[in-house]
């Protein structure tokens, strides 16, 4: 006879635990997966389009050797605008440009300063520099050049000289140099830290004071 008080009780049901956070559905999973995908794709194409935009309009060289010492010294690292004269600009006495020389077997490009423009006719003689007949002050050179020579620039070139005038490879042997062989100014300093700095002209018009070419150093 089954007697309620004294038999044992069924076994309760197991309760299943509780659970305040689903798991995500399938296609929850999907749609962040795919949200993931299109910000990485954005970001990477943002990132591509910047660095071709960059490279565009500026160029980034290290210097190379002492042809431009005091103003420039090897292993300095000069921002290059690439696109300074384009759009009918043309540069200024004083300007720094970086150019490609024709036939240049030794590779590699050359920075220097514009000293002559289109029409110009340039004397070097007697250490001093003459553009037109008049001397040129020049208080950024090393030393005066030691070489003499005549050339006039023809329309669409560029007469440069390095600033360690006796030590450098530019126009007084290359002669003038094609528009279409530079590459743009040289406007910026970026490396090192220590000397950074923003690269201005520095070469005013030729002068008619008699002893502007004694002022050099």
């Amino acid at each position: 006879m089954f007697d309620p008080e004294t038999s044992p009780a069924p076994p309760a049901e197991p309760t299943p635990p509780a659970d305040d956070a689903p798991p995500l559905a399938t296609g929850g999973v999907l749609r962040a997966i795919g949200q993931f995908l299109r910000e990485t794709f954005y970001t990477l194409f943002l990132t591509a389009a910047l660095y071709i935009l960059l490279n565009t309009i500026t160029a980034r060289i290290r210097v190379e050797g002492y042809s431009m010492v005091p103003t420039l010294q090897g292993g300095e690292f000069i921002l290059v605008y690439r696109l300074a004269y384009r759009f009918g600009r043309q540069p200024q006495r004083g300007d720094i440009v970086v150019f490609r020389p024709q036939n240049n077997g030794l590779g590699g490009d050359y920075i220097k300063r514009v000293v002559g423009l289109p029409g110009d006719e340039v004397l070097i003689q007697n250490g001093t520099v003459y553009i037109n007949n008049q001397p040129l002050y020049e208080p950024y050179i090393l030393e005066r050049p030691r070489y003499n020579g005549y050339w006039k620039v023809p329309p669409g070139h560029i007469f440069v000289l390095g600033d360690n005038r006796n030590h450098s490879t530019d126009s007084h042997i290359l002669g003038p140099i094609p528009m279409t062989r530079v590459l743009g100014k040289a406007v910026v300093v970026y490396w090192p830290p220590s000397r950074v700095r923003v690269l201005r002209p520095e070469a005013p018009p030729p002068t008619t004071h008699p002893t502007a070419a004694l002022r050099q150093r």
